[in-house]
């Protein structure tokens, strides 16, 4: 089991990197500006679930499986960029379709969910974000290795959700507010294709050897 200190001191480094600016945290923003607060929350659940996913695969091992295997970054770093790449085209081709009321529709929930999912899981920064960050809070004089990374990912997943959905309601109050503004619609949707557009410039410049070492200070939520 984690100790209180342990727990304590692993809170203050999570939160530090949640108010440090990152990709999630830029995912978050632009789809509560865009879809409003439910667009937000949606978001926040998708990244909570997929640091779920990260804590087993660093629990189990997959994680250093893959970075043990260099073209594994690339396969994940090209894939993740085009998704992002697609999901900006996909954005500024969606007309009216980012119109803060088309989220009472369980689809469009649904789909920010699932797209905050996978955009996490390609992310190769995000795998080793986890290899790097997790195992340092984890002290093997208190029981199972594995046990202890669960537990910690899981305090980080729920942290996440909770911090990630304030961010998102925040960002989707002024998402309503533009709505009300003329034009806003066209904004929303370029702010969005662009922040996009711009994780993946952000995924394709990465650099493979540094990765790991950049994991921790650079990852953010």
């Amino acid at each position: 089991m984690i100790g209180l200190a342990t727990l304590s001191l692993f809170l203050l480094a999570v939160l530090a990197l949640f108010l440090s600016p990152g990709p999630n945290m830029a995912f978050v923003l632009s789809h509560g500006v865009a879809h409003g607060p439910r667009g937000g929350f949606a978001a926040a659940i998708g990244i909570s679930a997929a640091d779920l996913v990260h804590t087993l695969f660093a629990a189990t091992g997959v994680t250093a499986l893959v970075a043990a295997w260099p073209p594994s970054f690339d396969v994940l770093r090209y894939a993740g960029a085009l998704y992002l790449v697609w999901l900006a085209v996909q954005a500024l081709r969606s007309g009216g379709g980012l119109r803060v009321g088309a989220e009472a529709q369980p689809a469009g929930f649904g789909r920010i969910v699932r797209m905050a999912l996978l955009n996490n899981l390609v992310n190769p920064k995000a795998l080793l974000f986890f290899m790097v960050f997790l195992p340092q809070f984890v002290d093997p004089s208190r029981g199972s290795v594995a046990l202890q990374l669960v537990q910690l990912g899981v305090v980080l997943s729920v942290a996440a959700l909770a911090f990630n959905t304030l961010l998102g309601a925040c960002s989707g109050q002024v998402g309503r507010w533009l709505q009300r503004r003329p034009g806003a619609e066209k904004f929303q949707r370029t702010l969005l294709a662009l922040v996009m557009i711009g994780l993946a410039i952000r995924l394709l410049m990465l650099d493979r050897p540094a990765a790991a070492m950049a994991a921790l200070p650079a990852q953010g939520h």
